[in-house]
């Protein structure tokens, strides 16, 4: 057995000196200055730069791409960018007006997020980043110096859907969970394919709520946002074959038998129909239309923001029990709101809905903004229901 080791240990003693070269030798070369951290951490390219006139320019290193494309919804329409020197490709755009605009590149067709940006748009599906372009005086969606509430990432149960879930949760500056204060709740709901973090990480639905509190515009709230689409880990353990996006019966049952149990039972909430709100974007507006109105004994406060309803399917969702019947709203709701962008590509269900509750009697708001459907409206959206509910 010895002798088997020799041609072993020969081969071995042949690399200690290659061993030795690759290691940092004792001394000053171990130490991080900035000769050692630009040799381990190659300097990028600035992207997105904000230029004093209002400007943003967007750089991509792709040296071997023969084409880039920027994608932002600054644009009405995607633009190649310019190839310069290193191969590093870049446009300069200029918004029509300051706001949190979600970007991609598109290197030779494939779409990507900027590399050199930390700030993501948190989606299923899109890979973007986001691009904060600030006006002069500070927006309500900026963080201003008032007093500031948190985001907590908060994991629990999901009966209904057999699975251990997350969400974010919101809380006003000064709230103790031990303390003496009830707070009404909003359950804010996300669109499809974004996820438990797109409110708080794209709709900055923290710092709109810190500015509008401290203004004297919004009462306090906790705000829960849920992660509205438990399909792919469903499927992914057996649970579920398939991926129901329009269906809004478990979301509905989710939040009733399970998040809302879960908030009651670690926050000190108001916990009568009149203190709790549900709102939601696109199929989250859907889904809130159904959760909200299909349930008055559980809220009401009702707020749909571009919601995915498809041609008259509300009427049925009256008759059906979906939604209580059109009769009842006036006494069963403080308020009934939809908002929709007049460029959005759900303005006409939006406006047959309206019409709806107009020729029915019943009373309800309907905003209409500029601008499509983008997280752009959504900010917008929350800041016109945060001054309105629980009042």
């Amino acid at each position: 057995m010895k002798t088997a080791y020799k041609p072993f240990l020969a081969a071995l003693l042949l690399l200690v000196p290659l061993f030795s070269q690759a290691q940092p030798q004792a001394g000053a070369g171990q130490r991080l200055t900035p000769q050692v951290m630009a040799r381990l951490f190659p300097p990028g390219v600035v992207s997105p730069e904000y230029n004093a006139d209002g400007s943003v320019t967007f750089r991509c290193q792709a040296a071997d791409a023969a084409s880039v494309v920027l994608d932002t919804q600054m644009l009405p329409a995607a633009q190649p960018m310019v190839r310069g020197e290193g191969g590093v490709w870049s446009l300069t755009v200029t918004p029509g007006k300051p706001d949190i605009y979600p970007y991609c590149f598109i290197v030779d067709g494939k779409r990507i997020a900027d590399p050199n940006n930390p700030f993501i748009f948190p989606n299923e599906n899109f890979k973007n980043s986001l691009a904060d372009v600030r006006g002069p005086e500070p927006s309500v969606q900026d963080i201003r110096d008032v007093p500031h509430g948190k985001v907590s990432y908060r994991f629990y149960h999901s009966k209904t859907c057999g699975i251990d879930r997350v969400m974010t949760v919101y809380t006003p500056a000064g709230y103790d969970p031990a303390g003496s204060e009830r707070l009404p709740v909003l359950y804010l709901i996300h669109g499809m394919t974004d996820t438990y973090e797109t409110w708080f990480k794209v709709g900055r639905v923290n710092n709109i709520l810190d500015n509008l509190i401290a203004d004297g515009l919004a009462r306090r709230m906790i705000v829960v946002m849920p992660y509205a689409n438990p399909y792919p880990e469903m499927m992914r353990q057996g649970l579920a074959d398939r991926y129901d996006s329009m269906d809004t019966d478990r979301v509905t049952r989710e939040i009733l038998d399970d998040v809302k149990p879960f908030i009651e039972s670690n926050y000190k909430v108001r916990t009568s129909a009149r203190d709790r709100a549900v709102a939601g974007f696109s199929l989250g507006g859907r889904q809130a239309l159904a959760c909200g109105l299909g349930n008055p004994k559980e809220f009401q406060w009702v707020c749909a923001m571009a919601p995915a309803i498809f041609g008259e399917e509300y009427r049925t969702n009256f008759s059906d029990g979906t939604y209580a019947p059109v009769a009842s709203l006036n006494k069963s709701f403080r308020l009934v709101w939809i908002g929709t962008g007049t460029s959005d590509f759900l303005i006409g269900a939006s406006r047959s809905l309206d019409a709806y509750l107009t020729e029915n009697g019943v009373k309800h708001t309907f905003y209409t903004p500029d601008g499509g459907h983008t997280w752009m409206n959504c900010r917008d959206y929350l800041t016109h229901i945060a001054q309105l509910l629980f009042k």
